[in-house]
């Protein structure tokens, strides 16, 4: 039977949570559902700067379990359930150095923050998708799950990889109880916070800021598309896949890379 599909309005009527949703990737991922028509919560442990009203704030420290729990009961108290899960929160604040300069508490509030959040909040808002059968939870992982780099970043890498294994096993689990569950790596995108630490890699290197992007990109192995990803970009796929549209896609890794991973 042919499906009609309405771009505009095509998530009229759902609920979604969209975590590290403040700014970057998840400020646009936020944007992008609310102008499908989806009703729209972000959280953070820090307000938005530029608040946009009809956007839902909900102040959480996620990396806690407390955290997790306080956005699982505020959701629920307030919409009743939750239709789409975008789990966006992601962060690497390690020291370089490679191994011997991390400690326990290094890869500790990294796997907090990357893998057990989500975790949490899986946990917390599928009984009510399994119970209504219906339900879209997306992982937003990285390329360091597949490319890591060692140096800088080995926890963050580390546990992306682990998000990506638990998203396949999570999916296989709960896809045939009628929610879908989908990952999005992307590689180096373009937000305040990468503008930020190209400066600082700048000003260190007395070099331009050109230049300093053009390292960053080497260290990876080079970026085919010759930049980084926009915000926007990596939202507008993610809104397709929360979408009808996609409503056979589960399981799956899409990675959105400009190219850099160079194996199938």
């Amino acid at each position: 039977m042919e499906q009609q599909f309405n771009f505009n309005s095509e998530l009229s009527g759902k609920i979604a949570l969209v975590t590290g949703g403040t700014k970057g990737t998840g400020r646009a991922i936020a944007e992008r559902l609310l102008q499908a028509g989806a009703t729209v919560i972000i959280t953070a442990r820090n307000a938005p700067q530029d608040e946009n009203g009809s956007l839902h704030f909900i102040a959480a420290d996620l990396s806690q379990a407390e955290g997790s729990q306080k956005v699982v009961d505020e959701v629920l108290a307030t919409y009743g359930r939750l239709d789409i899960l975008v789990n966006n929160l992601g962060s690497s604040e390690t020291p370089a150095g490679g191994f011997a300069a991390l400690t326990d508490e290094n890869w500790e509030s990294t796997l907090r923050a990357n893998l057990l959040a989500p975790v949490r909040l899986d946990r917390g808002f599928l009984p009510q998708m399994i119970d209504r059968k219906n339900g879209v939870i997306i992982h937003i992982a990285s390329i360091q799950g597949k490319l890591p780099l060692y140096d800088s970043t080995l926890p963050y890498a580390a546990a992306k990889a682990g998000l990506i294994n638990y998203s396949k096993s999570l999916s296989n689990e709960v896809t045939p109880k009628g929610v879908r569950v989908l990952t999005v790596s992307p590689g180096w995108i373009n937000t305040s916070a990468s503008a930020a630490w190209l400066g600082e890699i700048a000003r260190n290197a007395n070099s331009t800021l050109e230049e300093a992007q053009q390292g960053v990109m080497d260290a990876l192995g080079g970026i085919p598309y010759g930049r980084p990803a926009e915000p926007q970009e990596v939202a507008e796929f993610v809104g397709f896949l929360v979408s009808p549209r996609a409503g056979y896609l589960t399981g799956t890794n899409y990675i959105i890379d400009g190219g850099t991973v160079p194996t199938i």
